[in-house]
């Protein structure tokens, strides 16, 4: 509270033990870890709806929301910010914003948890990090991930991650190399172009390519934003060499270039 990150519903009024929205956790988090975008560039300037179905522009909780996202804190799409947050959510969040400038070093154990099986499956490393750095702790060996978190808990969990992060010193993030996405325009007809977006040949279908948004701008380019799909874990998929490739149609009078989402 001192430090600005963990604020009232009101001037008098903390409310421990009310329940966090997803809203309210996000950007929690994000002023915890100064996320921001000052390092990164774009062609134009990024919005919350470019990336989230459910989060308007003009909400106070969109820039945080856009923040999280571009650091790699794996918010879902259609994410709902007036849901409530559970504590497996609230802890998987936390994780990836702690770790979105750099790696820490973690003892190489597994915690075991008496309710493992509540656990989602893709927050269980996020959580086992937590427990091995001392950031949470079991509850006489339970971690009641359903749970919606208090604001209390959060506030705790936060605290301890904060202080994690400036007691040990991060590995920094290598830079991603930056997908080879080609771009090609096919005629359709004198008004209509076929832009195909390819990543090249893929070793099975999990891999994919979508197209998110297409801006259509006052100087004649069709600005084309796009996501790429990887395989998820622990699917199978046939060992077949695929194009990743997808096409989308635009008018023949604008010239199509990629915005890339990283």
């Amino acid at each position: 509270q001192k430090a600005g990150i963990v604020s009232g519903l009101s001037a008098n009024l903390f409310a421990p033990k009310g329940k966090m929205t997803t809203a309210q956790g996000v950007a929690m988090l994000v002023k915890a870890f100064d996320l921001n975008i000052a390092h990164m560039q774009f062609i134009k300037e990024p919005k919350a709806s470019d990336y989230f179905t459910n989060i308007p522009d003009d909400a106070w909780y969109a820039q945080s929301f856009l923040y999280a996202h571009l650091n790699g804190v794996p918010l879902p799409k259609d994410v709902d910010p007036s849901q409530r947050m559970t504590k497996e959510q609230f802890a998987h969040y936390l994780f990836h914003a702690m770790t979105a400038k750099g790696d820490y070093a973690f003892i190489e154990m597994f915690v075991m948890i008496k309710d493992e099986k509540d656990i989602t499956k893709e927050y269980m490393n996020s959580i086992q990090k937590l427990i091995l750095g001392k950031m949470t702790e079991l509850d006489d060996g339970y971690f009641h991930p359903k749970n919606e978190i208090t604001r209390s808990e959060a506030a705790r969990m936060l605290h301890a991650a904060v202080e994690f992060a400036k007691n040990h010193e991060p590995v920094p993030k290598q830079p991603v190399e930056q997908p080879n996405i080609a771009l090609t325009v096919t005629k359709v007809n004198d008004d209509v172009n076929k832009v195909t977006l390819s990543w090249g040949e893929r070793p099975n279908p999990g891999y994919g390519i979508s197209v998110t948004n297409i801006e259509f701008r006052d100087d004649g380019l069709a600005v084309i934003s796009y996501a790429l799909r990887e395989p998820e874990p622990g699917k199978f998929y046939p060992q077949v060499i695929t194009e990743a490739k997808v096409d989308t149609y635009i008018a023949s009078s604008y010239k199509p270039v990629l915005n890339n989402p990283n």
